[in-house]
């Protein structure tokens, strides 16, 4: 089923400036597939050297973190909010 990503601004350079994605994925390592093949590179912004999210990337399916749930194996319901927030910081 296809889902609408929202594409963070520090992000948006590494997806040809899209505001947003469709695609099609059953879980959340399909997203990260599809981002993949669509903009190479995009995956080492999100996961690192093992594969596994990094730590200052959070994903949310309806508000929830993936990570407390079951993180890339994580499903999406159809109509889920799908959101990738990276961390920021400041002081």
């Amino acid at each position: 089923m296809s889902h609408r990503i929202l594409i963070p601004t520090p992000l948006k350079r590494f997806a040809g400036n899209a505001d947003a994605v469709e695609v099609d994925a059953a879980t959340v390592q399909d997203i990260i597939d599809t981002l993949e093949e669509r903009y190479p590179g995009f995956r080492g912004r999100l996961c690192d050297e093992g594969g596994q999210l990094r730590r200052f990337i959070n994903v949310y399916i309806n508000g929830e973190d993936v990570r407390f749930l079951n993180n890339l194996a994580t499903s999406i319901p159809e109509g889920a909010e799908v959101s990738i927030i990276p961390a920021i910081a400041g002081g």
